[in-house]
């Protein structure tokens, strides 16, 4: 089992910063894929980053070239700076973790807020 907490949400105005942490706990060596998605107001949650067992990183078109993604394995804990925010990227980002025995996780959520 893993668990996941998120924080770092917040309300920010369209071109600001802000830094999102997942730090994970339990079965943490078994995590095979982090990844990061978004769920906005009346829209099916979508995936915005991952970053594979190797540290290879992908990145949702939307997004790339602004947010990065990242982890502390020393930590147990992965990272998402966004940077030139939009009002588009409002809505509820989760943490998640795929394991290497095909189990999924997901944190609660934290809310980001971007207003124009």
């Amino acid at each position: 089992q893993v668990q996941l907490v998120e924080s770092g949400g917040g309300s920010v105005q369209s071109g600001g910063p802000l830094r999102l942490s997942c730090a994970a706990s339990g079965s943490t060596s078994s995590i095979y894929v982090w990844a990061w998605y978004r769920q906005a107001p009346g829209k099916q949650r979508e995936l915005v980053a991952n970053i594979p067992h190797d540290g290879s990183t992908n990145y949702v078109d939307s997004v790339r070239g602004r947010f990065t993604i990242s982890r502390d394995n020393a930590r147990n804990t992965m990272y998402l700076q966004m940077s030139s925010l939009k009002p588009e990227d409002t809505g509820v980002y989760y943490c998640n973790a795929f394991s290497a025995d095909y189990n999924d996780y997901w944190g609660q959520g934290t809310q980001v807020t971007v207003s124009s």
